[in-house]
C-alpha cells in the first residue's frame, strides 16, 4: 500500500501529476471525484477533467461519504485517485453538513492508513495567501490546512506542485526501492 498526498495551488498541475502517478502504477484506476456541479462553470470543469482521463478509468462521484467510497473501492491491485480533498471539505462546511464534518474527517483519517493498494489524494494548499476576511472563509482555510497536515503525517509521500513541477516534501523509502 502506498498513500500519496499531492498539494498545490489552483491550476498548479496537481490533477495532471496525480494522473501521471496513477498511470505509472499500471493498475486499474478509479477516480473518486468530490466536485458537485452547482453551476455551469463547475459543470464545464467536471466535463474537462473527465475528458482528460484515460477511457478505461472508472469514476465514482462522491461529494460527502469519502471514507465509505474509499473503503468500498480500494483493493490490493487497484489505484484510487481522490480529486479533491478541498472540494470534499467545502461540501461539508455548508450550513446543512458542517456539524458532521469532524466525524467524517476522523473516519477518513482512521481509514487511510489501513487501505490496500495505491491511493493518491489531491488537495489545494490554500494557506499561502492572505488571511481571509470572512469567518466562513477563515474556517475553510484553517480546516483545509489542518486536514492537509493530518493527512501529510500518515501519507507515505507528500508532493507540492507549482507551475506543473513536483517538489517532493516527504518520501518514504520502500523495500522494493533498494537493490541488493
Amino acid at each position: 500500500m502506498s498513500l500519496t498526498l499531492i498539494v498545490g495551488g489552483a491550476r498548479s498541475g496537481k490533477s495532471g501529476y496525480a494522473q501521471k502517478l496513477a498511470q505509472e502504477t499500471r493498475l486499474p484506476v478509479t477516480v473518486i471525484a468530490t466536485a458537485q456541479a452547482r453551476d455551469g462553470e463547475m459543470l464545464e470543469r467536471i466535463a474537462r477533467h473527465r475528458a482528460e482521463r484515460p477511457a478505461d478509468w472508472q469514476t465514482v462521484e462522491e461529494p460527502l461519504q469519502l471514507a465509505e467510497a474509499l473503503a468500498r473501492e480500494a483493493g490490493p491491485r487497484k489505484c484510487l485517485v481522490v480529486d479533491c480533498l478541498t472540494l470534499w471539505l467545502n461540501n461539508w462546511l455548508d450550513e446543512l453538513h458542517a456539524r458532521h464534518y469532524p466525524d467524517a474527517r476522523q473516519r477518513l483519517l482512521d481509514l487511510l492508513p489501513k487501505l490496500p493498494g495505491e491511493i493518491v489524494l489531491v488537495a489545494n494548499e490554500v494557506g499561502l495567501g492572505v488571511v481571509p476576511l470572512g469567518e466562513l472563509s477563515r474556517r475553510f482555510v484553517d480546516e483545509a490546512g489542518w486536514l492537509n497536515q493530518a493527512i501529510g503525517q500518515v501519507a507515505d509521500d507528500v508532493v507540492f506542485v507549482a507551475a506543473g513541477l513536483p517538489l517532493k516534501l516527504k518520501v518514504t523509502p520502500r523495500h522494493d526501492d533498494y537493490s541488493d
